[in-house]
């Protein structure tokens, strides 16, 4: 099933007070594989940001005032995020400035499903620290690149909390043959392990057996 890891970064905290969307990173992936396509651009909010947000992922005024408009990149964002769900970290925060942007050039709200990886977080650790920072420190995931926060980079990291999330190992499968689809993939090879095989009693005897013979010493009697 493919699904898109999402994350945005902003001029400030609230839409109400007009803060807008100026960093949109997204990597898509496949049965929880990473297929290697991406969207990722910088926006000018036509706002200034704010000091908070600054001191957050250190995108400038400067820096940001020849970026394309978020009307200029609409068509191509939504076409890359298509009907797949979301995976997003405090969903309600990036979905309500996704929301306001396509509100602000007359689209429609996004319909997509949508997974909560801090609600996935709540239920799986009540009471525990819930940020990506802190998530990436419980599964011991490396975070030391993240000085400040950056969209796509915290997309990569959210895959992989949101593996862990899931109970499920990491894959470490790579894509050479850019022409092989992950499904195809799947098919081949076994992702996890999570059924313990036990040796039967005629395997144990043949061990036990083993061992005697060729360590000629006898711990078994």
């Amino acid at each position: 099933m493919k699904e898109i890891v999402l994350d945005t970064e902003t001029t400030g905290i609230s839409v109400r007070e007009g803060h807008r969307i100026v960093e949109i990173g997204c990597i898509e992936i496949d049965n929880l594989i990473s297929t290697k396509k991406k969207f990722h651009c910088y926006l000018n909010p036509e706002r200034k940001v704010s000091e908070k947000a600054l001191e957050v992922h250190g995108y400038t005024d400067e820096f940001l005032k020849d970026k394309k408009k978020f009307k200029e990149i609409a068509e191509e964002f939504l076409s890359f995020i298509e009907d797949k769900r979301l995976i997003i970290h405090n969903a309600e925060f990036d979905l309500g400035h996704l929301n306001n942007e396509l509100k602000l050039i007359g689209k429609k709200e996004i319909q997509n499903e949508i997974i909560d990886t801090v609600v996935l977080a709540r239920n799986k650790f009540p009471g525990s620290a819930n940020s990506l920072d802190a998530l990436c420190k419980r599964y011991k995931i490396d975070n030391s690149k993240r000085v400040q926060h950056n969209a796509l980079m915290d997309c990569e990291l959210l895959a992989k909390v949101y593996i862990n999330l899931l109970d499920q190992k990491e894959p470490k499968l790579e894509f050479n043959n850019s022409d092989i689809a992950p499904s195809e993939i799947l098919k081949n090879k076994v992702l996890y392990f999570k059924k313990i095989i036990k040796p039967t009693s005629d395997e144990i005897k043949r061990h036990n057996d083993y061992l005697k013979k060729e360590l000629k010493k006898n711990f078994f009697n």
